[in-house]
């Protein structure tokens, strides 16, 4: 028996698909309703879905995990809509993160703040 050919990440998958919506925005889509409310109703949802993933993580047992989970994907998407609205490639922030690998938290927060402080 053959192995399945190998799928893309969900989430390059996901992201792969907000692009297209912005470049071929259906009618009928809430992706290209989002991208119609600029950074503004996209920021607005980023919020709203965020507060929900902190509310989640505060339920007790396997509902609250699950609820946990269906959250942050919602978070996530929203997040890579904003992404693809700005123009953002999710390789963009993968090699941003790679950077940060084996850097201390501390130390990327100290760094960005004295980068601030200098401009």
């Amino acid at each position: 028996m053959s192995q399945p050919q190998a799928m893309p990440n969900a989430l390059a998958r996901l992201m792969a698909t907000i692009e297209d919506r912005k470049a071929n925005p259906p009618e009928r889509s809430y992706t290209t309703s989002l991208f119609q409310g600029g950074v503004e109703k996209i920021g607005h949802k980023i919020l709203e879905e965020a507060n929900e993933v902190v509310e989640a993580a505060a339920e007790p047992g396997d509902e609250g995990r699950s609820h946990l989970v269906h959250e942050a994907a919602d978070l996530i998407y929203h997040l890579f809509v904003m992404l693809g609205y700005q123009g953002v490639k999710l390789e963009e922030v993968e090699a941003e993160l790679s950077r940060r690998f084996g850097t201390s938290g501390l130390d990327e927060k100290a760094a960005r703040s004295q980068k601030g402080d200098s401009a």
